[in-house]
């Protein structure tokens, strides 16, 4: 008895992992906002380029820059935590930094490629060593902190294959958007596309595989069918 209701009070925690999960990634609103100063960079290059402004380069990273600090200066006039939105703006700056630098704007969505293969290599090497990162992330975000998953061999072979899952999210997000970056024949534009379609969508998809995962390994056995 105590075991089945111990295994529906998981299953209980288990609905909000998308949404807790989603809310340590600054929610709906922040997911959202992470993607302007990219939507802004791609329609600033396409846009500039075609009016054929001079620099044009440098004004779609200036646009760039600028969407990512509006964002971040409303979020402290609401009196709203910046911490994602400072997050966002880090990344933006280092990307529009080398794609100053260099003159090419394929190189702003270099650090995005460099990060998702650092992630998926990291969550590889968790299921690796045995600690795999989404059980963890899950015992923070929907189990009250406690790592009692660890004691389950269902839920450990879940969180195994399920942060493999990420892994390969995060290597397909960057090995396709790496091809682009290596292509001559690849312009900046269909990168910041691939870079936008790759965005949101696999997130989505990696929560609801995630939380449909966690929840259907924690629901208790029904003996009339054991």
């Amino acid at each position: 008895m105590t075991d089945i209701s111990e295994q529906e009070k998981g299953s209980e925690q288990l609905p909000p992992f998308s949404e807790q999960l989603a809310q340590q990634l600054g929610g709906v609103r922040g997911l959202i906002e992470s993607g302007i100063p990219v939507v802004v960079f791609v329609l600033g290059n396409v846009l500039f380029g075609y009016l054929k402004v001079p620099s044009a380069l440098n004004w779609a990273i200036g646009c760039a820059v600028a969407s990512a600090l509006v964002i971040a200066a409303y979020r402290l006039w609401r009196k709203q935590t910046v911490r994602h939105a400072v997050n966002g703006l880090v990344g933006i700056a280092i990307g529009a930094y080398l794609a100053w630098k260099t003159g090419d704007a394929k190189a702003f969505y270099l650090p995005g490629i460099i990060t998702n293969v650092v992630y998926g290599v990291v969550l590889l090497g968790s299921v690796l060593v045995g600690k795999p990162i989404i059980g963890y992330v899950w015992a923070v975000v929907a189990n009250g902190g406690k790592q009692d998953w660890s004691a389950r061999m269902e839920l450990v072979r879940t969180f195994r294959w399920v942060t493999c899952f990420w892994a390969a999210l995060f290597l397909v997000k960057g090995g396709i958007q790496y091809a682009l970056w290596a292509s001559e024949a690849a312009s900046a534009t269909a990168l910041g596309i691939a870079r936008l379609g790759l965005g949101y969508p696999p997130w989505v998809l990696g929560l609801a595989v995630t939380a449909w995962a966690v929840r259907r390994a924690g629901r208790p056995v029904n003996p009339a069918t054991a």
